[in-house]
């Protein structure tokens, strides 16, 4: 059986001069919270390190709390258990965080343009805890337009979407 070779956010790519050191350490939580849930699947790490506090789901068709979001994505990775971001930019400003990603469902996908989906994912942070998640998702392919309408319609939260 081939091992999945996972995405590694690299932070030092990503970092900028005008951050304060605030922005910054936000953004290193953000990364090592969303490398071990989206990335790694490991569930287990981002309930101990990310659990226990409030935390707001803004994706209607996401439980609220950290145990809503683990969930959701475990349900996620048994059907395409090679689910990933390759995150291509991070902005910060402030107590926000802003994603913005290439997700692929197949590790054979990973680069290709012309798969998966187009995806910006904002954080709030309080206290330097994830607090907040919105999210907004661009499908790419026919197979993503697919999934998206087929799994779109759940309502996991009545959360306000802005």
């Amino acid at each position: 059986m081939n091992k999945v070779v996972r995405p590694i956010i690299d932070i030092n790519k990503h970092l900028q001069s005008n951050w304060t050191p605030q922005e910054t350490e936000n953004v290193k939580v953000v990364v090592d919270f969303f490398q071990h849930l989206m990335n790694e699947h490991d569930f287990d790490y981002t309930l101990n390190n990310f659990g226990g506090g409030s935390y707001t789901q803004h994706n209607r068709a996401i439980p609220n709390e950290m145990e809503g979001l683990i969930g959701y994505v475990k349900t996620m990775t048994k059907r395409f258990p090679e689910y990933s971001f390759d995150v291509k930019k991070i902005f910060a400003d402030g107590n926000y965080v802003i994603f913005h990603s290439h997700t692929t469902m197949k590790a054979k996908h990973r680069g290709n343009e012309k798969k998966g989906f187009i995806i910006t994912d904002t954080f709030k942070l309080k206290d330097g805890k994830l607090s907040e998640h919105w999210d907004a998702i661009q499908p790419i392919d026919l197979f993503s337009r697919i999934l998206i309408l087929l799994t779109g319609g759940n309502i996991g939260n009545s959360n306000p979407t802005f």
